[in-house]
C-alpha cells in the first residue's frame, strides 16, 4: 500500500483503487469538503504525474474521458482549488509522492488499463438528495426530480414562471460553468423538446451564478444528475435495451418483464452488450418492477 498524508488531504493506494480524503485544513475548498472521499477505481485513471516547486508541489490524477460524471458536467472548468484530483504536497514530502505515483504507474502498467475513452461511468456521482443555494435560486436533487426555486435576486421574467420541477426523463444535459471574469456562470438543464439559447439571466431552466463562494457547490448537483442521465457515448443498443420496458411492459406486468431481464441476460452473454450497456438495462427493468 501507498500512502500520503498532507495538509491538503490524504492519498492512498491499495493497488486496485486510490481512495482521497479531503483535509481538514482551512485552505482546503468548500467543494472539496462538501464532496468528501472519493473512491478512483484504478481502470479509472489514464495516468498520474507529480510537478516539483520550490515551496510545494502537486499530484494530479488525469482520468479516462467519461469516467467521472463530475468531470463530465463541468467540462474540465473546476479551478484547481476545486479540483478533487489534485493534491499540493509539501517539499519534505516529495520522495513520498514520487513513490506513490511510480506505484500507481506500475499499476497501470501491469493491469494494461488503457487510456481511451470509456462509455459508462466508473465513479459514482455526490449523493442525493442534496440541495444548494447559490446565485439567483436553489437547486435541488432527489434522484428522479431537478426543483429550482428562486430567490429576491431572480429576473422578474424568470421568477413569473414560479418554482421549477424537472424530471429526469425529460433532461437530455445537464451543464455547470463558472462566472469567469465579467461573464457570470450558470448551472443549466436542457429539457426535451424546449432546448433554448436564452441567457441563464432569463432561461427558467437555468440557476445563474456570480461567482461567489457556493457557485462551486452547484456542480455537485449537475454531477448528481450527470450520474443518472444516459452516457453521452454509449451505444444505440444501451438506449434500446433501457428504453424497451417502458414501451413494451405494462408497469404491472411482472412476467413481461422478467422475461425481458432474460433477453437483456442473453444478449450480454452472445457479447451484443456490454458489462455496462446490461447494468444500465438491467437498473431500467428492476426500476419499473
Amino acid at each position: 500500500m501507498a500512502e500520503i498524508i498532507q495538509k491538503d488531504g490524504t492519498w492512498t493506494f491499495d493497488g486496485d483503487a486510490l481512495r482521497l480524503t479531503p483535509g481538514r485544513d482551512k485552505n482546503v475548498s468548500l467543494l472539496r469538503k462538501t464532496l468528501g472521499e472519493l473512491t478512483v477505481p484504478l481502470g479509472a485513471l489514464a495516468g498520474i504525474s507529480f510537478e516539483q516547486g520550490k515551496k510545494s508541489g502537486r499530484l494530479r490524477l488525469r482520468l479516462r474521458d467519461g469516467a467521472d460524471p463530475l468531470l463530465q458536467a463541468t467540462g474540465g472548468k473546476l479551478a484547481e482549488p476545486n479540483d478533487p484530483y489534485q493534491l499540493t504536497v509539501e517539499s519534505d514530502r516529495y520522495g513520498v509522492a514520487e513513490y506513490v505515483a511510480d506505484e500507481v504507474r506500475d499499476a497501470l502498467l501491469l493491469d494494461r488499463v488503457p487510456a481511451d475513452p470509456v462509455d459508462g461511468y466508473l465513479l459514482q456521482g455526490p449523493s442525493v438528495p442534496l440541495s444548494v443555494s447559490a446565485g439567483d435560486g436553489t437547486a435541488s436533487f432527489d434522484g428522479e426530480r431537478v426543483r429550482l426555486e428562486w430567490n429576491w435576486k431572480t429576473e422578474d421574467s424568470k421568477s413569473a414562471a414560479g418554482t421549477r420541477s424537472l424530471a429526469l426523463t425529460d433532461l437530455t444535459t445537464v451543464e455547470w460553468h463558472p462566472a469567469v471574469g465579467l461573464e457570470n456562470g450558470y448551472l443549466r438543464f436542457t429539457v426535451r423538446g424546449a432546448e433554448t439559447k436564452a441567457p441563464p439571466k432569463y432561461d427558467p431552466n437555468s440557476v445563474e451564478l456570480w461567482g461567489f463562494k457556493k457557485d462551486p457547490l452547484m456542480a455537485l448537483v449537475a454531477a448528481a444528475v450527470q450520474a443518472r442521465l444516459p452516457h453521452p457515448t454509449a451505444s444505440p443498443q444501451a438506449a434500446q435495451a433501457a428504453e424497451q420496458p417502458a414501451a413494451t411492459a405494462p408497469e404491472d406486468d411482472h412476467d413481461a418483464l422478467l422475461r425481458r431481464l432474460r433477453e437483456l441476460g442473453d444478449l450480454h452473454k452472445s457479447g451484443v452488450l456490454t458489462d455496462e450497456e446490461f447494468a444500465t438495462a438491467k437498473r431500467a427493468v428492476l426500476k419499473r418492477m
